[in-house]
């Protein structure tokens, strides 16, 4: 196995350091709708307990964001929003105090809605996490690289 890392850039998420020389962190995602704020906050205090340093959650709805300023008040690690398919879900998470962002661009619209993310994100130091996975890919770029959705998922 090769242990050289390649070379990134550092960021915050909330209080940990990502990327650049810092220590790899551990993350999670607790396996509950965010929306049900009681049992999403007692998962990720469970995480909290066994480690876990930085906390993702799904935001499939408005309900998803606006519960994240709540959960924020009650846990101790960032919270990292896991958005899916509408760039408002992003602009919301980010008014209600997320830390860092996962999106899709490819599932999230076109460019001007991933610039309004990053728009309201940079002055706030909000990192984004770019994340895209075959689904999302065009079929003709799939094509042209002679790829199709399985073999590009499991790295063939």
């Amino acid at each position: 196995m090769n242990n050289i890392r390649r070379k990134t850039k550092q960021v915050m998420c909330g209080n940990v350091p990502i990327g650049g020389d810092a220590p790899i962190s551990i993350q999670s995602m607790p396996t509950t709708s965010t929306k049900d704020i009681k049992s999403t906050v007692k998962q990720i205090l469970e995480l909290e307990n066994a480690g876990c340093e930085i906390i993702r959650v799904s935001v499939m709805d408005s309900e998803d964001a606006s519960a994240i300023k709540e959960i924020k008040k009650q846990i101790h690690i960032p919270l990292v929003a896991d958005i899916h398919f509408d760039y408002r879900l992003a602009l919301e998470s980010i008014e209600n105090g997320i830390d860092k962002l996962r999106i899709n661009p490819g599932n999230i619209g076109s460019i001007e809605r991933v610039k309004k993310v990053v728009e309201m994100a940079k002055p706030r130091n909000i990192p984004i996490r770019i994340g895209i996975n075959s689904g999302s890919v065009h079929k003709k770029i799939l094509e042209k690289y002679n790829r199709n959705s399985y073999s590009t998922r499991h790295g063939r």
